[in-house]
């Protein structure tokens, strides 16, 4: 790319020192001394996640070698490919704190490169498109190594240019770390919920409650498909936002395959992968759809609120019954016979739908929040592409 008027182009080891952190040993360590120390899930895209740091052990002498200074850039290894390049400015928030092996440190020289200006770069679309030219991939997964990193094609303006760019982008950086933040704590509050809504007086008891087993209020629905819709199949998957129903996109189709109808506001799972979440209510935009006996479906009675249900199944005491009721290792099953087995204390059908309403109401809080969250990244990515590149200019206030 042609660089703009007053722009430079350098390796990143010609401006900055790359530093590598220290890895995992259960071996006895000699002076050791423990010390708090900066993970993946530490580093976020332009901000630092710090509520939960954990302690490694280090020989004292050592302890100078992997330490993180204030003005460092901390870039991630790998992992999804949506991390390759991610990365925030460490201002010494801890004091006498490391960083492990799959996260570099980069101390940029800062008479010509500021930490700032350079973390949004390697953020970029131009920093990702470069690790991701370079790394290591497999499914869904991709990689750097120090060597990589060294040769990353730096492009940057002068320093009072680099600071006014800097600066603007900060704005979002703030934006999204306090959506960031709002986020945790509601979905902290939602959990609360359904352990004081649904969890506790299961376990209490409470006024109108009864004890009933799934047995008796979910119905495996068999209704066998005659009409050939066997194309229009439901998927039940462990969704990255979240549990997903939706249409299956295969087109593989077996005849001799059975495949059967579901309704909307039916109970419906993965024999296999319920274990890891992927349960829910059958949306009315897929009524009629079908899918074949390892992703069965329930009729619910009319006692029982379909949405009470479902955030009964979304506690983890759920998944901690089920595992008493299923037996065997390895690849676990979950058949409609064990699912009946399972006890549950049932409050009125008013009570439920009381219940219902407010966790709903904070379930739906919580995906406004992560949309706005998304806006304000997708503002930024678009900021990006157009400052970092030197296609927009920042217009320089004279002293």
């Amino acid at each position: 790319m042609r660089l703009p008027d007053g722009w430079e182009k350098s390796r990143l080891d010609k401006i900055a020192f790359i530093q590598t952190g220290i890895a995992k040993n259960k071996k006895l360590i000699s002076n050791a001394i423990q010390v708090p120390y900066l993970r993946v899930a530490n580093v976020q895209d332009g901000y630092l996640d710090l509520s939960e740091i954990k302690n490694i052990s280090i020989d004292e002498k050592k302890l100078d070698r992997f330490l993180v200074r204030t003005g460092d850039v901390l870039l991630t290894e790998g992992g999804d490919f949506d991390k390759l390049g991610r990365g925030a400015v460490w201002k010494g928030e801890i004091e006498s704190c490391v960083h492990q092996n799959h996260v570099f440190v980069v101390r940029p020289n800062k008479e010509k490169i500021l930490p700032a200006f350079l973390s949004s770069l390697t953020g970029s679309s131009y920093g990702k498109k470069y690790f991701l030219s370079c790394s290591k991939q497999s499914t869904n997964l991709a990689s750097i190594n120090s060597t990589q990193l060294k040769a990353f094609p730096v492009i940057f303006p002068p320093l009072p240019e680099q600071k006014a760019i800097a600066d603007l982008l900060s704005t979002w950086d703030e934006a999204i770390e306090k959506t960031e933040k709002l986020i945790k704590a509601k979905e902290k509050r939602f959990k609360w919920l359904l352990n004081e809504l649904i969890g506790k007086p299961a376990v209490e008891g409470g006024v109108g409650w009864r004890k009933t087993f799934l047995g008796e209020v979910l119905t495996e629905s068999r209704i066998l498909d005659t009409e050939n819709n066997s194309r229009k199949r439901i998927s039940v998957r462990l969704h990255l936002k979240g549990v997903e129903i939706r249409e299956y996109r295969g087109t593989e189709v077996d005849g001799a395959t059975k495949y059967f109808k579901r309704r909307a506001g039916q109970f419906i799972y993965g024999k296999q992968n319920v274990f890891r979440g992927s349960l829910g209510i059958v949306p009315k935009s897929l009524d009629g759809y079908c899918s074949t006996q390892d992703i069965p479906s329930f009729d619910i009675a009319s006692d029982v609120d379909s949405m009470w249900l479902y955030f009964y199944f979304s506690r983890q005491h759920f998944y901690k019954q089920l595992e008493s009721i299923t037996t065997g290792t390895g690849s676990k099953r979950l058949n409609p016979s064990e699912l009946y087995k399972i006890k549950i204390s049932l409050p009125t059908i008013k009570s439920q739908k009381i219940i219902a309403a407010v966790i709903t109401t904070a379930k739906e809080e919580i995906d406004l929040i992560k949309k706005m969250a998304e806006r304000y990244r997708a503002q930024k990515r678009g900021l990006m592409q157009k400052l970092l590149t030197g296609e927009w200019r920042v217009r320089l206030e004279r002293a």
